[in-house]
């Protein structure tokens, strides 16, 4: 939050009082003295929107209650908004005190005269020559001068929109009547207009607007003020703009994608369907059904995961992305939809065909079957074919990465199917461990087994106590590599929630795991995925579902 000491108390008083002497005379005293401090002037009005787009619309109206009397009184002084400077400024920090959302009929008030002195703004000094005269046929018609200049406003948006959309259409063989030069001082002229209502069909337009020219026309500080805008939700605009503006201008797409992953990161959610809401409301999976969107979104998410050592927070948000993308892409119509190689055109492509396969499309008795299949053209990949480098080895894995709900689903097919283990176990193994340096994971494998085949023994008692366990945790306590620590986690969790007696020391056995193994984290985002996908498909299993919740909440106060 801004502090008073950022823009002082003492100046906005200072400049009330100077602005109230000038009031809206027109001698020649007057227009000097502006003249003489417009500098000055306009620099405090830059300290101002500095602290103003920083800070809530309300929070800074109570912060600094001459704002609003300052600003009014500047904006109808035809010496101070005669310099496109101070006007500039001045609709800045006027759009910075808009509310996007007005709670209260003070806001809405606030907002119906902001939205008129932006509008005056807009209109007097740039459409309007003769201010006097103006105001004396506004007045004959009977109109104030806001309604006269919001009006005017409207008609203007609508003749540039027209004319816009009009120059698009015109066909090859006929010369356009705007030129490019002409569409970027338009966009120019937007940039401290884009929270004004009126102004939305221009955006949309210009945003749609191609023009046949072969480099961007529009100016990189509209793209940038739009992006940002509709980042903080103050303007609302249509999916088609939203994915135009993110098509032409990659700084936007990058910071609507990092915008994502700080929002995802830094709450602590509920459940994944609260995820999901957030991933679906950026607009990202489904403009991502355009592969050269898809292909920087996953690249940015790549960087994520190694710079944050797959964290499970990240992991669970690629994951969420990756089934919203697929959705909105079989939404798709068939004539606009593209082949699922154009977003995975390194890979091998029956691998894809097979992890792209929801689980719920087949029957959950094929699914170990399917689970298999994909191991064995994994390890094909991996084993039987020369691994250039670790970069193809870490595509690979990233590629499987997106689909952890295979992953999630072959843990559980371990413990509550009749299933023949190995291709499984390897198929986690690779997962928490991709590199086989020093026979990494083949020690892993060799391992997961091992207990892997003491939990099968446990499964069907319907009596046990934490000690039965311990001996399994013994195992991991001292292990160094965190991959196999997290395999054998997975495995563990799994069975509490599945075996006949897991449920009775499930609790007590939580608490015991993460506290030896520090892995809550990685524990509560397996539990959320399992409530995702239990309530998600319907899955009838009510007391695992209470299970996993009763941990979860538990679990969070530890996270």
């Amino acid at each position: 939050m801004a502090q008073d000491t950022t823009v002082p108390k003492l100046n906005f008083e200072c400049w009330l009082d100077k602005a109230i002497e000038w009031g809206q005379a027109t001698t020649l005293e007057s227009q000097r003295d502006v003249c003489l401090h417009l500098p000055q002037l306009q620099d405090f009005l830059h300290q101002i929107y500095e602290t103003l787009k920083h800070t809530d619309s309300i929070v800074a109206i109570q912060q600094f209650p001459l704002i609003g009397q300052l600003l009014g009184r500047l904006c109808w002084n035809p010496f101070v908004i005669g310099y496109d400077e101070s006007q500039k400024i001045l609709m800045q920090c006027l759009c910075c005190l808009y509310s996007s959302e007005p709670r209260n009929p003070v806001e809405l008030k606030a907002n119906s005269w902001i939205r008129s002195l932006l509008c005056h703004l807009l209109s007097s000094s740039k459409w309007e020559s003769n201010e006097s005269e103006t105001s004396t046929f506004i007045s004959t018609l009977g109109y104030t001068s806001a309604d006269y200049y919001c009006h005017l406003v409207k008609n203007i948006v609508f003749s540039l929109v027209t004319e816009l959309r009009g120059n698009q259409s015109n066909g090859l063989n006929i010369q356009a009547r705007v030129s490019a030069s002409q569409v970027n001082a338009v966009s120019l002229f937007c940039l401290p207009l884009v929270t004004l209502p009126d102004i939305t069909p221009l955006l949309e337009t210009l945003l749609l607007y191609h023009g046949g020219a072969s480099k961007e026309i529009l100016s990189s500080e509209f793209l940038e003020a739009v992006n940002d805008t509709f980042l903080k939700k103050k303007i609302s605009l249509p999916q088609s703009a939203v994915f135009s503006l993110w098509l032409r201008h990659l700084p936007s797409l990058e910071k609507a994608t990092l915008h994502l992953l700080d929002q995802l990161v830094s709450i602590q959610f509920n459940s994944l369907e609260e995820v999901a809401c957030v991933i679906k409301d950026s607009l990202l999976p489904q403009a991502a059904s355009h592969p050269a969107i898809f292909k920087i979104v996953n690249e940015i998410f790549k960087n994520a995961l190694l710079e944050t050592d797959g964290t499970p927070e990240v992991m669970t948000v690629i994951q969420v992305f990756t089934q919203l993308f697929l959705q909105a892409h079989q939404s798709e119509n068939k004539q606009q939809k593209f082949p699922l190689k154009a977003y995975f055109p390194h890979h091998y492509q029956p691998l894809v065909t097979a992890l792209i396969r929801h689980p719920f499309e087949l029957p959950t008795t094929h699914w170990s079957q399917h689970l298999k299949c994909i191991s064995d053209m994994l390890k094909a990949l991996i084993e039987d074919t020369n691994i250039s480098s670790l970069a193809d080895l870490f595509e690979i894995w990233f590629l499987v990465a997106h689909f952890g709900e295979w992953l999630d689903i072959a843990a559980e097919q371990l413990l509550k199917a009749a299933v023949e283990p190995d291709a499984l176990l390897w198929l986690l193994a690779f997962y928490y461990c991709p590199q086989n340096e020093n026979q990494q994971r083949t020690q892993t494998m060799v391992e997961a087994q091992a207990v892997y085949s003491r939990l099968m023994m446990l499964f069907n008692c319907t009596v046990l106590s934490v000690k039965d366990l311990e001996s399994v945790v013994h195992s991991i306590t001292d292990i160094k590599q965190c991959c196999n620590q997290d395999l054998i986690t997975h495995l563990l969790t799994n069975f509490l929630l599945f075996s006949s007696g897991g449920h009775k020391v499930a609790q007590e056995f939580i608490d015991h795991i993460t506290e030896t193994t520090h892995t809550s984290k990685e524990v509560c985002s397996l539990l959320l995925r399992t409530a995702y996908r239990v309530n998600h498909n319907g899955e009838e299993n009510q007391r695992t579902v209470k299970l996993v919740n009763e941990f979860l909440q538990k679990l969070k106060l530890k996270v």
